[in-house]
């Protein structure tokens, strides 16, 4: 009886280790994703759609253009990063996105801001129906 649970015992310490070896291995069989350096979008396209239309000032036109060039900077310097995972470029371009928008909201007025609200609800809604669309057509 002593021999069977030291049997089990060895094969319950050994099990993970086997399956983590045999996923390891696969991981390395797996072929790298190769991308182009500049591949990925540079730009969220909804900040494109959810802006659009806006009437700015000139001094807030100044400033949104500033910060798209530096954002825009930022997101190359990703895109070419040699330390970087293809998945961790996308994110770290994803969240620059993120930020430029969140600067750029910074700037409007109250009423741009609910403009922008009112176009980004309608692109939100658009996208579930036709999600939802997909869905249905299965």
């Amino acid at each position: 009886m002593k021999l069977k649970t030291m049997a089990e015992l060895f094969f319950l310490c050994a099990a993970p280790a086997i399956v983590c070896a045999q996923g390891s291995q696969s991981a390395m069989l797996q072929s790298p994703r190769m991308v182009a350096p500049t591949a990925g979008p540079m730009r969220d396209p909804r900040s494109i759609d959810d802006f659009a239309g806006l009437k700015y000032t000139d001094e807030q036109k100044a400033q949104v253009d500033e910060i798209h060039r530096r954002m825009t900077a930022r997101k190359e310097g990703v895109a070419k990063s040699t330390d970087l995972k293809s998945d961790q470029k996308d994110a770290m371009i994803a969240g620059l996105g993120r930020m430029e928008r969140g600067e750029i909201v910074k700037l409007l007025t109250p009423e741009q801001k609910k403009e922008v609200l009112k176009a980004h609800a309608e692109h939100a809604a658009q996208a579930a129906a036709s999600a939802e669309k997909k869905r249905s057509s299965r």
